[in-house]
């Protein structure tokens, strides 16, 4: 965990918020200080709807590339900047969108679902896209006599299998925090906290999810460790949601599931963690680095984009 930066760099971000009329969203994996500066924090799919409906001139995104792609394809006309363009994600670097474009050629009667962890540029190959918090509504609204093409994640798309009973083929792709939690670790958890009960996101190996008491977004996630009545979670997901966990439920026992290697931080991303509030200063003063992309891809991207959005 950083630093807590100073009192002057949040009064500096302040400022240059105000100045450039900017709204400041972050994801839920953000470092807490970040989360805490945020005009708004989500998971993927409240972070798309807050940034199509935002009125400011300029968007800073604190997550990672596609989800400030997300928020350019939906707002051409605003400057939509991200503190570190380092900051990518392994799920959307496993599908190019040739390998992509090759697969669905392969498959022309097929409907190309694309989890929202995708370029922009996969996205325009797509016919609808989802989030974690709502793909099985995306998944139950397609035509029945229809097969799927599902990209890129094939935990996530596992998860649907199991959950609808739509058969789907699945593009392999993984993320790198969710595919690294231990299932032995996990049962050694529970044997040392029997009270706890294990919350898990569906990126996580199918082995996490047959012990998981819950499966969900992150913000679905949150919810549960608030209305659920529980006292005490291990928590199978990005750590940085544990703060706005603690906000919600302050007596609450959070318990992190570690990574398989205990010599790193493996459960920790570390494309969301490029991000920092001298690199949001940076940003908003410079208004740089600013995502941009061709008109054609952007078009071809919000249509799946606003497929999804229709859905509710």
């Amino acid at each position: 965990m950083s630093a807590v930066p100073s009192v002057d760099l949040f009064d500096e971000i302040d400022r240059l918020r105000r100045e450039r009329n900017a709204v400041i969203l972050a994801h839920y994996y953000q470092e807490d200080f970040i989360q805490d500066i945020a005009d708004f924090i989500g998971d993927s799919l409240q972070l798309a709807k807050a940034a199509r409906d935002t009125t400011a001139d300029v968007i800073l995104f604190c997550g990672v590339h596609f989800m400030a792609e997300t928020a350019k394809i939906l707002n051409p006309d605003r400057v939509v900047l991200v503190p570190d363009m380092e900051a990518g994600c392994s799920l959307a670097d496993s599908c190019p969108a040739p390998a992509l474009a090759a697969w669905k050629e392969a498959h022309p009667d097929h409907l190309v679902v694309s989890y929202i962890n995708c370029t922009a540029a996969t996205k325009a190959l797509s016919d609808i896209i989802c989030t974690s918090s709502n793909a099985k509504r995306v998944i139950e609204s397609l035509p029945a006599d229809r097969p799927i093409l599902f990209a890129p994640d094939r935990n996530l798309g596992s998860w649907l299998i199991r959950d609808t009973g739509r058969e789907m083929d699945l593009w392999q792709g993984t993320c790198i925090v969710h595919e690294t939690f231990s299932e032995r670790k996990l049962l050694d958890l529970k044997a040392e906290h029997p009270e706890a009960r294990v919350i898990a996101h569906p990126e996580c190996e199918p082995p996490i999810l047959r012990l998981a008491d819950h499966i969900g977004s992150t913000s679905s996630l949150l919810r549960y460790t608030q209305e659920s009545g529980y006292r005490s979670f291990i928590v199978g997901t990005e750590p940085g949601i544990i703060h706005q966990m603690r906000k919600g439920n302050p007596d609450a026992e959070y318990i992190m599931l570690p990574g398989q290697d205990e010599s790193c931080a493996c459960n920790e991303c570390p494309f969301m963690r490029l991000n920092t509030p001298e690199k949001m200063v940076a940003a908003l003063r410079d208004l740089e680095p600013r995502i941009e992309m061709s008109e054609e891809t952007r078009l071809a991207a919000l249509k799946p984009l606003e497929r999804m959005m229709a859905l509710g």
